[in-house]
Formats: C-alpha cells, structure tokens, sequence
C-alpha cells in the first residue's frame, strides 16, 4: 500500500509562505514606524517670523498712515511719539509685539515650544527685550539687521 502525502506537502508549503509573508509585513511595519522624528520649530519658521511681525501694523498713527512694528522700532531708537495720541512708540512697540508672541508661540509644557527670546538692539543699546518660558538647550534662532541705525532684531525659540 502506497500512502499519499501529497496534501500534507501542499499544507506545509502553504504554511511557509504564510510564515514568510508575515515576517515582511513585520519588517515592513517596523521601518515605516520609525520614520526620524522632524523638529518641533524650524529655521525658516523662525525666519518667517521676524519677517511677517516686521510688517504687522500697529494702533500707532503718525501723521499719514498708522506705523509698521519695523517703523516702531525705528521710532523708538528715536524716541519719538504717536501723532494721534501721545503715546511712546517705545511703548507701543512693546506692547505690540508682547501681544504678537503670544498669540504665535503659545509656551507652556504641553506645547512644542519652552520659551523664546525676542531682542532688538542697536549696538549696546537695547530697544526692546521680551523673554517668556524656560530657556532649553535646543533651540532654533535667526537675526534680521534693519539696516537703519544698525538696529537687529534677534529672536530664538526654545523647544
């Protein structure tokens, strides 16, 4: 009598190709899992950052138009005044960009970003300096030269 084994082979093949086939979906699963973790804050976000609050406009009129931030900052360095109302742009810029960090990089423990610092000077003189949250070892930063009166503006964000 002659056995035939025949379906048993076919059970085993089958069972191999199972067997392959989930170890290269694992495989598969594993590398698409690990993909490098991007940064929390990029250069070209800080970058944009400096540019777009430099032509936000703020409540400050001076006789024509109301004034830029960047035209504030120039203001302040000459310690000049609103026309409209009196008010210090030194004063106004603070509070404008105050107002701008705040609604753009929202720092607390549950965020991406720690803290940040916003400087602008010329020279040895400050003009404005607005530090909120912790200060981290990883950090992206840009500076932006105004080109007048040597003013610049120098803002890093911490993660």
């Amino acid at each position: 009598m002659k056995k035939n084994k025949s379906g048993q082979e076919e059970m085993v093949g089958f069972a191999l190709i199972v067997i392959i086939v989930a170890v290269i979906i694992l495989i598969f699963v594993g590398f698409s899992i690990k993909k490098p973790q991007k940064e929390p804050i990029e250069s070209y976000e800080v970058e944009s950052f400096i540019q777009s609050f430099l032509q936000h406009t703020s409540d400050c009129k001076d006789k024509i138009e109301y004034l830029s931030v960047q035209k504030l900052m120039i203001g302040c360095f000459d310690n000049e005044k609103c026309e409209e109302d009196g008010r210090e742009t030194c004063e106004v810029l603070n509070a404008t960009l105050t107002g701008i960090l705040n609604e753009g990089w929202k720092v607390g423990e549950g965020g991406l970003t720690r803290g940040y610092l916003l400087e602008v000077s010329s020279g040895v003189k400050k003009i404005v300096s607005i530090q909120e949250g912790n200060v981290t070892k990883n950090y992206k930063g840009a500076m932006q030269p105004l080109g007048r009166n040597d003013i610049q503006i120098e803002f890093t964000a911490y993660y």
